[in-house]
């Protein structure tokens, strides 16, 4: 199964989204298989931005390693500001944590950000 990055898909313009139509759309794109979860700007388990409920114990997962660091078996602390677009993750044990998964829902969440006041949802690929 291929999947598609959100550029591709529901991020066709979602400054023109309200988070309803966005959540929709999300879902059908990844049950679709065209959309990768790690991926979304939205959240289908808590039905808001992605970026306004990534410190819920929910989206932590050691074996993905989303919000997980490995080496202390810990979840990783979220910071999010929503002015200045800021998002961190961290280890409150060593401070580090870093993970490929972690770095992608970091990117899900700025881009959460952007799209919820209306800016850009610009991403890397």
């Amino acid at each position: 199964m291929t999947t598609t990055t959100l550029a591709s898909t529901t991020r066709l313009n979602p400054v023109r989204r309200t988070l309803p139509v966005l959540l929709a759309l999300e879902d059908e794109a990844e049950d679709l298989g065209r959309l990768s979860p790690d991926d979304r700007l939205t959240c289908h388990v808590h039905g808001r931005w992605i970026h306004q409920c990534v410190a819920s114990p929910v989206h932590v997962n050691p074996i993905t390693r989303h919000r997980w660091c490995r080496s202390c078996a810990t979840a990783l602390t979220v910071s999010v500001d929503e002015l200045s677009g800021a998002v961190t993750m961290s280890c409150p044990r060593c401070g580090h944590g870093e993970s490929a998964a972690s770095a992608r829902l970091i990117t899900a969440c700025r881009a959460s950000l952007a799209a919820a006041r209306g800016g850009t949802a610009a991403r890397a690929a």
